[in-house]
């Protein structure tokens, strides 16, 4: 991966290295597209400072976000909005100024935004460059023809009882507060970052079922429609594989796995762990610096 020229190529105001407000003709993207979701920006268990690393050092000519964006759930109990936030919105607008289509797809945390989505326009509302959907069809550079859609609709819990949605995620928020606490004792203790959280998802078997469920249903979805493929969200469990020959790809989080869904010029799919890629540790006190305007 190439990271010299992507600021240069972004050409976003105020960045060091930026280059006027649009793209550099001379310089290709570095991946056709990039699929991400859910990361829950309003919570204090976003990674806003790896999202933003990712955003700035990464181009690509389509940027698909997928889902829970904003965690407006969380919003409407309590606000919390730092540095890194507002960095991740600049730089999602700073790649629609210089020429990246960006698709925005609601989940059900930022469910808000469906509102805005009228069925009668098949293209979408555009707000600053930024095109609002339900959901897309996107065409790899091999032919593949991918559902992209947030996932949720495909969940029980969260379609039909979204009270026991509503006591998950406040489990899953106190399981968060939890591993930060646990991984300040282990690195006064010398041992690296061990995410208790992931770790409980795993051993529940029936979480473990529902994952299977989901990814089943999300893949039947995508046959129906004679499509070869479905990228979704919202599971926060980051796959690639095929599942009754149909591709289903879930491309993660921004809590606590970091990862993106990448497609490469040739139309070659990749999940990347930008965490684990950067050696960014979670355990570490968050300083990655925000770029200052000159």
């Amino acid at each position: 991966m190439t990271h010299s020229s992507t600021t240069a190529a972004i050409g976003i105001p105020g960045i060091p290295g930026a280059s006027g407000l649009g793209p550099r003709p001379d310089l290709r993207p570095q991946y056709r597209s990039v699929f991400i979701s859910d990361t829950h920006l309003g919570t204090r268990g976003c990674r806003s400072d790896f999202l933003a690393d990712f955003l700035r050092r990464t181009t690509c000519a389509q940027l698909y976000l997928v889902g829970d964006i904003i965690d407006g759930w969380r919003l409407r109990r309590s606000w919390y909005w730092d540095e890194h936030h507002d960095e991740v919105l600049r730089l999602i607008l700073g790649h629609a100024r210089a020429g990246t289509e960006v698709t925005y797809i609601p989940g059900n945390h930022d469910e808000l935004f469906r509102a805005w989505v009228d069925p009668a326009m098949p293209d979408g509302l555009e707000i600053a460059g930024v095109r609002l959907v339900s959901e897309a069809v996107h065409v790899t550079a091999a032919g593949k023809r991918l559902l992209v859609m947030h996932g949720d609709a495909f969940d029980s819990v969260v379609r039909y009882a979204k009270f026991l949605a509503l006591l998950g995620d406040w489990a899953y928020t106190a399981a968060l507060v939890v591993n930060r606490w646990f991984n300040a004792v282990r690195r006064r203790l010398g041992y690296p970052y061990w995410s208790l959280s992931a770790w409980l998802k795993r051993q529940v078997k029936e979480a473990v079922k529902a994952i299977d469920r989901f990814e089943i249903a999300l893949a039947a979805e995508a046959r129906r429609r004679n499509l070869d493929g479905v990228v979704c969200g919202h599971i926060h469990h980051a796959e690639m594989r095929e599942v009754a020959g149909v591709l289903y790809i879930n491309d993660g989080d921004w809590v606590e796995s970091c990862t993106a869904l990448v497609e490469h010029h040739d139309g070659r799919l990749e999940l990347i762990d930008w965490a684990a890629r950067q050696r960014l540790s979670f355990a570490a006190p968050r300083r990655i610096g925000v770029p200052q305007p000159a």
